[in-house]
């Protein structure tokens, strides 16, 4: 049982820099992120689970265009939308996940009912929306996901025939995977991560969202992870689990394991990007390799925390 709760939250990492944003545009990412740790901890608070917590935050950030998942999920090379996510539950290692979703309104929601319901952990494309279907979760028309600044993008990706990774850019108008991380008082963690994947995408490309131990991890014996950037470099180093591992193994702590997979083991990989992450005791680390990273988190009885650059 624990004492406290803590909460972390991300909205992807890359090339984010002050110059690059307004005031306006920064004023309205830090409100999306205080109200996604606002609902989270909420849950949190009168003793709700961890799985729940994390669950909620993501949905308030999956509804959010300003973010590259659900309504705001960026376009594939066919003028589509593939979204990925997944959650784990850190007590007893269930975990669910979908990917190459196109109309599903909250993938994170479909990701918990893969969990909970499906007698699969991993589901993809059309048989992960007749799943949905079949559970009830709320779908969309393309019309929903057209988000102009989206579709911008993908038009400016054609004509130099990119492919474009969305949190690494010099504009503040393209950003990546959302996430979050809980630590309960009832001492479970839990972890989600959901993301619209690269502009411009072919060949129905699945990142490390959905790859539970690459792109999101939650065990109650070491901690709970949710990773943003370039997902190729994250499932080679099988980040989220790594620093679960060297905890478990080695006996590091949270902020020595994420030191050593995040500046040193992705750096030399050429991988840029970053993660969220507690622990069983409560501590929180929210390390990136990039310029950037859009963070928050809180602790109980803490002030809590919000931020965007370096």
């Amino acid at each position: 049982m624990s004492s406290i709760y803590t909460l972390a939250i991300h909205g992807g990492a890359g090339t984010i820099s002050r110059g690059s944003m307004s005031a306006e545009a920064q004023k309205d990412y830090e409100a999306a992120l205080t109200q996604a740790l606002e609902t989270g901890e909420a849950w949190l608070k009168t003793g709700g689970d961890a799985l729940t917590a994390v669950e909620k935050a993501v949905v308030v950030l999956e509804n959010n265009p300003l973010f590259n998942a659900g309504k705001g999920a960026v376009f594939t090379h066919e003028g589509q939308h593939e979204m990925d996510a997944s959650i784990m539950d850190g007590k007893f290692l269930f975990a669910g996940a979908v990917s190459g979703l196109k109309h599903i309104k909250n993938p994170v929601l479909l990701a918990r009912k893969v969990m909970e319901e499906g007698t699969h952990l991993y589901l993809s494309g059309s048989g992960a929306e007749l799943f949905g279907k079949k559970n009830g979760l709320a779908f969309e028309t393309d019309e929903y996901f057209y988000v102009p600044l989206r579709y911008q993008q993908l038009q400016d990706a054609l004509k130099s025939d990119s492919i474009v990774l969305d949190h690494t850019v010099t504009k503040p108008d393209k950003f990546g995977t959302v996430g979050a991380v809980a630590l309960d008082m009832h001492g479970n963690l839990a972890a989600a991560t959901s993301t619209g994947g690269m502009t411009n995408k072919k060949h129905g490309r699945v990142g490390d969202t959905p790859i539970i131990g690459a792109g999101t991890y939650a065990n109650n014996t070491t901690c709970a992870i949710s990773c943003t950037g370039h997902g190729e470099f994250f499932m080679r180093a099988v980040v989220a689990y790594d620093i679960s591992c060297l905890m478990e193994y080695k006996g590091l702590s949270l902020k020595e394991a994420c030191r050593i997979v995040v500046y040193e083991k992705l750096v030399k990989l050429g991988g840029e990007g970053g993660l969220i992450a507690v622990d069983n005791k409560g501590n929180i680390e929210l390390p990136f390799n990039s310029e950037g990273m859009y963070r928050g988190s809180v602790r109980m009885g803490e002030e809590k925390f919000i931020a965007i650059y370096k």
